[in-house]
């Protein structure tokens, strides 16, 4: 099956889009990648988002036209993939949307809300679309995160037991197919969480302190040109979250622009470098304790945080002997693998397999994820499939 995954993560940034062709032979299944393309979010759609999510408030007015333009731009990129990655022949398109509010109270995920209208999608493509994959794992007792976590135990099974994937988006989270160990009782169960933010307080602090000039630290210059607080460090570090234990999701909802300017209150005479170096620092050490708490023997990474080559350097030295690999060497370009994910995630669903694991995201149970947007070429033409993959092979055009 041809399919199209459509992405846009917690920095709101861009929409991705990557095209694959997915197959089950036996018990793996078998990614081919056709490319990506991507579209940044305009300035004013971009500019929206960010002022209605939290701790803004909005309307439901607000709302409903961010669900339509959110919508028209995803709608807009993948037809765009399907042109271009897929000489118009894409048969799937699994849709993860912008999230908006991932309602979090405690331990306990509530509800998570994802915008970006699929019948846009469908409407411009054709193509039947799988949309709002988190909701069914919430309503299971799960997270509804990291959904990741389902690609990477396939991708990553039967490679090393000390093997942990690790994603840097806004918010930072890992997957360790092993679990971190064994037990008495034999092999432990797969484990993924959220570890904290990546890019989410760095990007708050050089749009709040360059007045909206710059989004992010580009090219990791300003977390280079400072020096980490070693006093604000220590402040930031104490955050509940931290110590939490797995399963466990957060977002911008907690780390965000007036918990960042908080946490910063009595450190106003740093400057803007020492600001980024430090929080900066922060990704790298609560991503490492994180890690090194699950065995691992090798971090396999992908994600925005991988062009900060600052970040990159503080993560190698916090994680030590510890190998940093990217993804990029075993077949998955670091920038298309959430897309690609959310690929194989709506091709899970289109043939009623479970796109879940509930070790991962702390759910009673494993789940068929989303819900289906016909497209005018009708619903997909589905091979029957005896059971769902246990181990994902990346084959090249």
């Amino acid at each position: 099956m041809r399919v199209i995954g459509l992405m846009s993560g917690t920095s709101y940034d861009a929409i991705d889009a990557a095209a694959a062709d997915i197959r089950i032979d036996g018990d793996t299944l078998v990614l081919t990648p056709l490319g990506m393309v991507s579209e940044p979010y305009s300035g004013e759609l971009r500019a929206a988002v960010a002022a209605a999510v939290p701790p803004a408030s909005t309307t439901v007015g607000q709302i409903c036209q961010l669900d339509t333009e959110i919508g028209q731009a995803f709608a807009a990129v993948a037809a765009r993939a399907n042109a271009e990655l897929c000489g118009g022949s894409a048969e799937l398109i699994s849709s993860h949307g912008q999230t908006m509010f991932h309602w979090v109270e405690g331990a306990q995920v509530k509800g998570t809300l994802q915008l970006g209208q699929p019948a846009w999608i469908a409407e411009k493509t054709g193509c039947t679309v799988v949309s709002d994959l988190r909701s069914r794992d919430v309503a299971t007792g799960g997270q509804g995160a990291p959904l990741v976590s389902a690609f990477d135990v396939l991708w990553l099974n039967g490679r090393t037991s000390g093997s942990v994937a690790l994603n840097l988006g806004g918010i930072a989270n890992v997957t360790a197919p092993g679990g971190g160990g064994t037990t008495a009782d034999g092999p432990a169960v797969p484990i993924a969480f959220d570890t904290g933010p990546a890019n989410a307080l760095i990007d708050a602090a050089v749009s709040e302190f360059t007045a909206g000039e710059q989004w992010f630290d580009l090219g990791g210059a300003l977390g280079a040109a400072g020096t980490p607080n070693v006093d604000l460090l220590a402040h930031l570090l104490s955050e509940p979250y931290y110590t939490q234990p797995a399963p466990k999701s957060t977002g911008k909802e907690l780390f965000h622009r007036d918990y960042l300017l908080a946490a910063l209150r009595g450190y106003e005479s740093l400057s803007l470098a020492d600001i980024v170096a430090t929080l900066t620092a922060l990704t790298a050490r609560t991503v490492a304790d994180s890690v090194k708490a699950l065995s691992a023997t090798e971090v396999v990474v992908s994600g925005g945080g991988t062009k900060n080559p600052t970040l990159m350097a503080m993560l190698r030295d916090e994680l030590g002997d510890i190998a940093l690999v990217s993804s990029d060497e075993l077949g998955v370009t670091s920038d298309i693998k959430e897309a690609l994910a959310f690929a194989v995630l709506g091709f899970l669903t289109a043939h009623g397999l479970p796109g879940s694991i509930a070790s991962c995201t702390g759910a009673r149970h494993a789940s068929v994820l989303g819900s289906l947007t016909p497209g005018s070429r009708g619903l997909p033409r589905i091979t029957s499939v005896p059971s769902a993959p246990k181990t994902m092979r990346i084959e090249a055009l």
